[in-house]
């Protein structure tokens, strides 16, 4: 789609649709919840009216018929029922896959259409009789059983709406947004412009006209706001409340239509005047701010506070701060280079206002959680149902912040992460009750801020993992001895080994061993790591641990050989030097008393197989991972470092305990140390030294070669 309007009415559509999903769900738990109906059809009313302004008639009238359905149950002629909702969920799916038709600028299917049109059917049965395919059944609004019943009486509205001049170039017409809202009850409205006419001359390319509307309707302001959904922002637009009473006939309009022509922007406050005095009311005279909602270029009302920024621009933008601070490194080594207090000076300037440039880019790429975490109760509901299962989803921490490429790449695990809670943690409601527990389980997703990092949780309060049952499966597949006998952490861990499944029999959701595995990986490839926390009987809880941005970190330089490495300091506790005995000892003995701790650590050179002398005096790098410390010996310190995190490329994807590289101030290249990685690989290497050196050699007789030696 090459349109920018139609993109717009895309995207907008989109956030709309999350909205409805997130309603509907909310309003199977509370069906009489009379907010949320009007908020359900005023959702679907707008995107009726938006799609059917941009020529999207597969939308309009689809939507058409689910808004019809929504206005029964406003009127009190239909209830919500969970048989509406499920549909209501597949409509809004069916919805969302017509936008992205329109988005690649494609015909609809007849595949695409019948689908739709089945949808449709099974709506229409549940419709009272008297509500015939796109008409809503209509009763009188004081008979309805809604305790709010008198904000549904009709309410006297003054509009005053002037469009942006460029409206027709954007393929919109006020004339389409007029008919909008003369559905919406009665309306008439005045032209302040050249033309008399509510619609511009034929082949007009600007738009003069300010509209002056009065429309007389059951539905709140909120609702009026959004037939302007799509221009609101550049346009002129006041919503007042005129008369809230008794409903002023249409034959009392014409004085105020003439005072509105009479006078172009006539204060409300007058046209109440003119009423009163009509009526012959002696009420003081007030502006009803509640309606009022003024907004647009020329308005103080109502200022915008937000605008939308594509995130390709954002990404753009954090790439050229990115190399801001890379030049900036350059210039502060240069400065410190030619001793020039003039140029020392405006280098530590530059330095504090890119680093606050760098602040300020990174938090326009942080986005709050919760838009990640309310997708999933779609998910729960619909594998709830489909298992037979009762089961709820609470979130906590949805304010909580992340960059936007982490929650990106979050998503994915955590779908794989709830979808194994819901099959293997929560029981059925059978054995819960029988185990003394509430048939309903409970999942819970939080997140909060820790550190330089944030915590996401995924807990239950179901069965647990079964500890006899992994060793037992981990026996079988050959990953243990059958007489050892691993801590719970290490066979927590198994959950995450490829192929590795405890489930009896293989579901349309899980027991294949794929998905926990992956989950590792990616949150590995985010730089984060999990932790798993579980009682038989009562409950898991994963906890990955994840950074608050991939773009921009603070890290340790340091040097082996001529090589440059990079540590990420969020991970660093402090520096040490390595004695020389120490530095000489082999795999079997890299250890390090550290004020009378023992830190295992491991030396750079040898893990990337490096040529080259070790200096005399080494030094070893003291981190923190998962609650253990340990060390990276290398050659020499170089010192603190803001560093930009670049991908690597096709040549060193395969080298494990690189996460990627940086580009320091003159010029010289570093890589990334992935300090968990390394850990981990350095550890398996030493077990298996370890392994070889505990057995002795001997030649047998027939001249192969059998391993027996011993520890060195």
């Amino acid at each position: 789609m090459k349109d920018r309007n139609q993109q717009a009415f895309v995207e907008e559509a989109k956030e709309l649709l999350a909205g409805l999903e997130e309603a509907v769900l909310e309003i199977e738990r509370d069906p009489l919840n009379t907010e949320l109906i009007g908020k359900i059809f005023r959702t679907m009313h707008t995107i009726k009216g938006s799609s059917a302004m941009f020529g999207f008639e597969s939308i309009a009238s689809f939507t058409h018929e689910l808004e019809t359905a929504f206005d029964c149950v406003r009127e009190g002629t239909m209830q919500v029922t969970p048989e509406l909702v499920t549909l209501t969920l597949a409509s809004r799916d069916h919805i969302a896959s017509l936008l992205l038709v329109v988005e690649d600028g494609l015909q609809v299917d007849e595949a695409l259409t019948s689908k739709g049109n089945a949808i449709l059917r099974q709506l229409r049965t549940l419709m009272p009789q008297a509500a015939e395919p796109g008409v809503a059944a209509k009763t009188p609004a004081a008979t309805v059983s809604d305790p709010n019943a008198d904000s549904q009486k009709s309410v006297l509205y003054r509009i005053y709406f002037k469009p942006p001049e460029n409206i027709f170039l954007r393929g919109l017409n006020p004339a389409n947004l007029i008919e909008e809202l003369a559905a919406m009850g009665d309306e008439e409205h005045v032209v302040h412009a050249d033309s008399p006419s509510v619609q511009e001359p034929e082949g007009a390319d600007l738009c003069r006209s300010i509209y002056d509307i009065l429309l007389s309707t059951a539905h709140p302001a909120e609702g009026i706001r959004d037939v302007f959904i799509f221009v609101e922002e550049d346009s002129e637009l006041r919503i007042e409340k005129l008369y809230d009473a008794a409903p002023l006939g249409k034959d009392k309009w014409q004085p105020l239509l003439e005072t509105m022509r009479a006078s172009k922007g006539v204060p409300t406050s007058s046209l109440q005047a003119l009423i009163n005095e009509t009526e012959g009311r002696r009420e003081k005279v007030k502006v009803d701010a509640t309606a009022d909602g003024g907004t647009g270029r020329h308005q103080e009302q109502r200022a915008i506070h937000s605008i939308k920024v594509p995130s390709e621009r954002l990404d753009k933008l954090v790439n050229l701060v990115g190399e801001l601070v890379t030049v900036q490194a350059r210039l502060t080594i240069a400065a410190m280079n030619l001793t020039d207090p003039t140029l020392t000076q405006i280098a530590e300037e530059v330095e504090a206002l890119i680093a606050e440039l760098r602040d300020n880019a990174m938090s326009m790429r942080m986005v709050p959680i919760g838009t990640t975490f309310m997708r999933f109760q779609r998910l729960v509901r619909d594998l709830s149902v489909e298992l037979g299962k009762e089961i709820r989803l609470v979130t906590e921490g949805e304010d909580t912040e992340l960059d936007k490429t982490v929650i990106e790449r979050l998503g994915d695990p955590l779908v794989h992460m709830i979808r194994n809670s819901i099959d293997h943690g929560i029981e059925s409601p059978d054995m819960r009750e029988a185990a003394g527990k509430p048939r309903t389980g409970t999942i819970c997703l939080s997140a909060a801020h820790s550190g330089t990092n944030v915590n996401v949780t995924v807990s239950d309060d179901g069965r647990g993992f079964d500890v006899e049952a992994i060793r037992l499966r981990a026996v079988a597949q050959g990953m243990i001895k059958p007489d050892s006998h691993p801590t719970e952490q290490e066979l927590f861990a198994f959950a995450f080994a490829p192929g590795f499944s405890t489930s009896k029999e293989v579901t349309s959701v899980s027991g294949r061993g794929v998905g926990m595995d992956v989950v590792r990986r990616n949150i590995e490839d985010l730089g984060g790591k999990i932790e798993i926390a579980s009682k038989q009987g009562q409950g898991s809880t994963f906890t990955l641990k994840l950074p608050l941005t991939l773009a921009i970190i603070e890290g340790l330089l340091v040097r082996v050989n001529d090589e440059l490495f990079v540590l990420p300091l969020a991970a660093v506790k402090e520096c040490v030097e390595l004695p020389p005995w120490n530095a000489r000892r082999g795999n079997g003995g890299q250890l390090i008393n550290v004020r009378g701790e023992i830190v295992p650590y491991v030396r750079l050179r040898d893990y990337f197989e490096m040529t080259g002398s070790a200096p005399s005096i080494e030094y070893a790098v003291i981190a923190e991972v998962e609650g253990k410390r340990c060390g990276f010996a290398v050659d020499s310190i170089i010192g603190e470092q803001q560093v930009v995190i670049k991908s690597i490329g096709k040549s060193y994807k395969d080298v494990k305990g690189i996460s990627g590289a940086t580009v320091l101030g003159d010029g010289a290249l570093a890589l990334i140390i992935d300090i968990p990685v390394v850990l981990s690989t350095a550890e398996s290497e030493r077990e298996r030294l370890l392994r070889l050196a505990s057995a002795d050699v001997r030649v047998e007789s027939s001249g192969s070669l059998a391993i027996r030696g011993e520890a060195q």
